[in-house]
């Protein structure tokens, strides 16, 4: 759908060291999400969010089971986020979202793959809408669209396109979209269903060069194990 969100969903991780950090992003995200409530996806608005993003980038049920023994084990690991922001090759924007156990670690290594491609730390969130994403397989937009408004949820989009549909909401109506999506209108299986940053403008790369190296950099950001979500502005 060529939106930033998708970012990470890529079918299959390209190398061992990127599946290896795809598995490990996932399976801290679910254990946060697990100690943050009842370890129970039913129950746990956040883990079954969770469990569904992880699930649509192939993460193994093994992973995610794991993930949530180890929550209801009572393991007193704890994981501290991060936000880098970053300008890349050719006129790109990064937002690079982190979630580990020692935050020198990441910084220093998110800094190192960016500087190593060209590019520089420094402020681009304001090109970013921080907006609330749904998307699912269905051809009701107006029903779906309708009865999110009659619910008094802050919608910014509703699209359909090849048989999916795209919900666009403000951050701050994410639960209450969710809620009624599955209630409502019966939806159990989200293809994406997360609090990501939309870009306010898409770019093109048309230099090959700068290509080459935005392509890298996103790369060597997946095989990061403390990095979480990235977001960028390039088609």
């Amino acid at each position: 759908m060529g939106r930033a969100h998708e970012v990470r969903a890529k079918a299959m991780a390209a190398t061992a060291a990127a599946r290896s950090a795809l598995f490990m992003r996932a399976s801290k995200e679910i254990y946060m999400a697990a100690k943050s409530g009842e370890p129970d996806p039913d129950m746990n608005l956040a883990l079954r969010s969770a469990i569904e993003k992880w699930k649509g980038q192939n993460v193994t049920k093994d992973v995610i089971e794991r993930a949530i023994q180890k929550a209801k084990g009572g393991s007193a690991e704890s994981y501290a986020q991060g936000m880098y922001e970053a300008f890349g090759p050719g006129n790109s924007y990064f937002i690079i979202e982190t979630l580990t156990d020692n935050t020198n670690r990441a910084l220093t290594e998110v800094r190192t793959a960016i500087t190593k491609k060209g590019g520089h730390m420094g402020s681009v969130i304001y090109n970013f809408t921080q907006t609330g994403v749904f998307s699912f397989k269905g051809d009701n937009r107006d029903q779906v669209e309708e009865t999110l408004i009659l619910s008094d949820v802050d919608v910014r989009e509703v699209t359909e396109e090849d048989g999916v549909i795209e919900v666009l909401v403000e951050p701050a109506a994410f639960g209450k979209a969710r809620d009624v999506l599955s209630n409502d209108l019966g939806i159990k299986d989200f293809d994406v269903a997360e609090i990501s940053y939309l870009p306010n403008e898409y770019i093109e790369i048309n230099d090959p060069e700068d290509r080459r190296k935005f392509d890298e950099l996103c790369d060597m950001l997946d095989e990061l194990q403390d990095v979480q979500n990235v977001y960028h502005n390039v088609k």
